[in-house]
């Protein structure tokens, strides 16, 4: 995040300390913005840097709880991070707020971001991370903060700094310029046919055949099981489950979650990762096993990668995940450690 003041990195490695501020289960926050979680290692000493992270469909910030955990716990310096997990509109807690009026897209998705940031006056965060469609709600947020969508209070670093008459030095301890960074975790990056995601509209055909109320989680797992979907995925969608009285309800609002979908299947993002925002380091992994990716988009992204930018540009870096599906988190965990952690720790 953009700082006056010079980023410092410790050799010190603090031990793992990790919980969830103010509660057993964390900070938890509804301002009538998104709901969130922050963690941190230790909260001896007030965090330097931010990483947001941004969950994907039917999903919520919980999801990325041990995940988050893990790689603070990796970065050399972990009591100076936070992590913080949103819950993106219609999707966990969020889905209990008012005020996330239609239409429910990426474009309405990435300014609730940006109303979130502003209204906790945070600064911009060191690291955005997003999870398929959580990925392209953060293009969408890059670039339109790029294009000063959301006014001065969340243009990008660079640009506070162009327009800042305050010599902000966003840099490390030997004055040299540091980048922000945004992962983007196995999205697509183009516009996707339905079709080609014969999975994704099964799981939504039957999510609209069950009634809104379930007996409980082990009820929903078996019923999905019985209509011929994997032990994970099942359990997956039974951890989107609410108490609610006797009986069990999503913790999404299905038909804005439809909305939000339909939005990311329309949206193409190779506009800007042709010409990433100066300062933007956007680093695409691709999971291995992923159905996502065709020959002719892995083709595109590595072409585009293996451009040489200008300093009038950003950066684009593509990354394999070995031995990974769509899941990246669950799949592969350790590997997307190795893949992220050393250049988050470079900040």
């Amino acid at each position: 995040m953009a700082t006056s003041l010079l980023r410092k990195k410790s050799g010190i490695f603090n031990p793992l300390l990790t919980r969830f501020l103010n509660s057993p289960s964390g900070r938890r926050r509804s301002f009538g913005t998104l709901a969130f979680d922050e963690i941190r290692v230790s909260t001896e000493r007030p965090y330097d840097h931010t990483a947001l992270i941004i969950h994907g469909l039917l999903g919520s910030g919980r999801n990325w709880r041990s995940f988050s955990r893990n790689l603070l716990s990796t970065i050399s310096n972990p009591s100076a991070w936070r992590a913080v997990l949103v819950d993106l509109r219609n999707h966990g807690r969020s889905a209990e707020i008012e005020g996330f009026d239609p239409p429910h897209d990426l474009t309405n998705a990435a300014k609730d971001l940006a109303n979130l940031v502003e209204s906790q006056g945070w600064a911009w965060p060191d690291v955005v991370v997003g999870h398929s469609m959580g990925g392209k709600v953060a293009l969408q947020y890059v670039e339109s903060c790029a294009r000063g969508d959301y006014g001065e209070s969340a243009l990008l670093p660079k640009q506070m700094n162009q327009n800042s008459k305050v010599n902000v030095c966003n840099c490390d301890s030997s004055g040299n310029s540091l980048n922000e960074q945004l992962w983007v975790l196995d999205s697509f990056l183009g516009v996707k046919d339905p079709e080609d995601e014969e999975e994704v509209e099964n799981v939504l055909r039957a999510l609209r055949s069950i009634p809104p109320s379930v007996p409980s989680r082990k009820w929903l797992v078996n019923h999905l099981l019985g209509l011929g979907f994997s032990k994970s995925l099942s359990e997956w969608i039974g951890s989107n489950l609410k108490k609610s009285g006797d009986h069990m309800t999503w913790a999404f609002n299905l038909d804005g979650a439809a909305g939000m979908l339909k939005s990311y299947r329309e949206k193409s993002y190779w506009p800007l990762l042709e010409h990433p925002p100066k300062g933007m380091e956007i680093d695409i992994v691709r999971a291995e096993e992923s159905d996502r990716w065709d020959p002719a988009t892995i083709q595109r992204l590595e072409s585009l990668a293996a451009l040489e930018r200008g300093p009038s540009e950003g950066n684009v870096t593509a990354h394999l995940l070995p031995k990974s599906g769509h899941w990246v988190h669950v799949d592969n965990p350790k590997g997307l450690l190795e893949i992220m952690a050393p250049k988050i720790d470079a900040i």
